[in-house]
C-alpha cells in the first residue's frame, strides 16, 4: 500500500508531464526522434528546471530557489583560516 509521500511524488510527476504535453509536446510535430529528444533535454534544461516558476518551491524559478538556499547555508557558517567554516553560532 502506498503512503501519502508516494501520492504526493506521483502529483508532482503528473503535473510535470501534463505542463511538458501543454507547453512542448501539444505545440509541435517532431521530424524524427533525434528531434524530439532534443527539443525535450532543450525544454527541460533550458526553460523548465532553470527559468519556469514552480509552486512547490513557492513559485520561484529552480535557479532563484538554489541562489536563496545558497545564500541562507552561507548566512549560517562563520569562515575560519583557509576554506573551514563553522556552524554560526558554534
Amino acid at each position: 500500500m502506498g503512503t501519502v509521500g508516494d501520492a504526493y511524488d506521483n502529483a508532482m510527476a503528473e503535473s510535470f508531464f501534463a505542463t511538458l504535453e501543454c507547453e512542448l509536446l501539444d505545440r509541435r510535430v517532431f521530424k524524427s526522434k533525434a528531434e524530439a529528444r532534443t527539443a525535450l533535454f532543450t525544454y527541460i534544461e533550458g526553460w523548465y528546471n532553470p527559468r519556469r516558476r514552480h509552486g512547490s518551491i513557492g513559485y520561484l524559478a529552480p535557479a532563484e530557489f538554489e541562489r536563496r538556499q545558497a545564500k541562507i547555508e552561507a548566512d549560517r557558517l562563520i569562515p575560519l583560516a583557509g576554506d573551514q567554516t563553522v556552524p554560526a553560532g558554534a
